[in-house]
């Protein structure tokens, strides 16, 4: 799953997920978009744990089927004030026992030349506490507003070799995590 955080009006990281999408499609994963505008969670009130089965709201219930299926999570970050955008964090705090023993990865991205970085430090913490801890490489994405053409074609000769680099370290650790969880997890 890729999930990407930002409800804004004109997002331009939207960009940034879509081009992930297609890069694990070349890679012949199924690959499940979440954007916080399509699921409209609430402002967290209950977890999805916290219902019974069956009662959770039907959005919520559709997610954590996904998430339960999903290998690992590439998460999409902007970067509000040095941190995660809200919609982002709300998301992720619905769900918890779907993530554990599954690897994340952090694409992060800014208007600036940081690239999002002082967010996917903050997520990081996020992710290990949830259960998925991210891998050790970051794919930041510098001034996300020129980034990409119209067809998602990189604007820059160092976003593919990086993206591929990235994914190709996520793809080791979801089939390790994997292989783990096969053969069964600590609780």
């Amino acid at each position: 799953s890729i999930i990407y955080g930002s409800v804004r009006s004109e997002r331009k990281g939207i960009k940034a997920a879509e081009y992930l999408v297609n890069k694990l499609k070349k890679r012949d994963f199924k690959v499940h978009l979440i954007d916080p505008l399509e699921y409209d969670l609430p402002l967290l009130d209950k977890m999805y744990k916290e219902y019974d089965q069956g009662t959770a709201p039907e959005k919520m219930e559709r997610l954590a089927g996904i998430f339960r299926g999903s290998d690992g999570f590439l998460i999409v970050t902007g970067e509000y004030n040095h941190s995660i955008p809200p919609a982002l964090k709300n998301l992720l705090d619905h769900f918890q026992k779907e993530y554990y023993f599954k690897p994340s990865a952090i694409a992060s991205y800014s208007a600036g030349n940081f690239g999002g970085v002082r967010s996917a430090v903050h997520l990081r913490a996020i992710l290990g506490e949830l259960g998925m801890p991210a891998i050790s490489s970051m794919l930041p994405m510098p001034f996300i507003g020129k980034m990409f053409d119209k067809n998602l074609v990189p604007q820059n000769e160092f976003t593919d070799p990086s993206a591929d680099r990235f994914i190709e370290e996520f793809t080791w650790y979801m089939e390790a995590f994997k292989e783990r969880r096969q053969k069964g997890t600590p609780y």
